[in-house]
């Protein structure tokens, strides 16, 4: 059997998703090009159809495909940033420069990270969370999006208060990782319905 008709598993459609996330964060892809091939990869059955959407792209490959070259080394627009909390409360907003990858460590404490204002090293943001009995907020400009489909909760809740699928043009932040006995929200900063409510 040809090495293509292969089926894929959910962890190769995974492990290609972040690829592609990776490709957006680094400007090889528009965010409605991400979301086309995001379904693409969703629906792939095999991996000639998973490794399709990764043929044009440099240096990205699926590890899984036996014909696949190496997957070449790539370099973040700018070095993630790490934030550990542990009772106390740390805040990110105003014109803070966001990196496209932020880690948040936090226990019994209070975490925002609003990115209405914030300098942006890419229009494609990930925060990885591992989180015990604290409150996080991430807050996004109108016409962004938050995917929290990747917030595992535990006695925890996460909350979606913007729309999860990327939006063409804006900034899209993906959260994955552990919440315990805590809370992820994502929003927009008090007042937006108010405005489009009166204009």
């Amino acid at each position: 059997m040809d090495p293509k008709d292969l089926r894929v598993s959910d962890a190769e459609r995974e492990h290609v998703g972040g690829l592609l996330q990776r490709a957006v964060g680094q400007g090889m892809l528009s965010l409605g090009e991400f979301t086309e091939r995001m379904d693409t990869v969703l629906a792939a059955k095999t991996r000639g159809e998973l490794n399709a959407v990764l043929i044009d792209l440099p240096g990205m490959s699926n590890a899984e495909h036996p014909s696949a070259a190496p997957v070449a080394p790539q370099h973040p627009s700018a070095p993630p940033v790490d934030i550990r909390a542990t009772m106390s409360t740390v805040t990110r907003s105003g014109t803070w420069n966001a990196p496209s990858e932020i880690r948040v460590a936090s226990k019994m404490a209070t975490v925002t990270l609003d990115f209405t204002s914030a300098v942006l090293s890419s229009r494609h943001v990930a925060i990885d969370v591992d989180d015990y009995c604290s409150t996080i907020t991430v807050v996004v400009p109108e016409g962004a999006s938050v995917d929290l489909d990747g917030v595992d909760t535990v006695g925890g809740s996460a909350n979606n208060r913007v729309k999860s699928r990327p939006v063409d043009g804006g900034l899209h932040v993906t959260v994955r990782g552990r919440v315990r006995f805590g809370s992820v929200t994502a929003k927009h900063p008090f007042g937006t319905a108010i405005k489009k409510m009166f204009g």
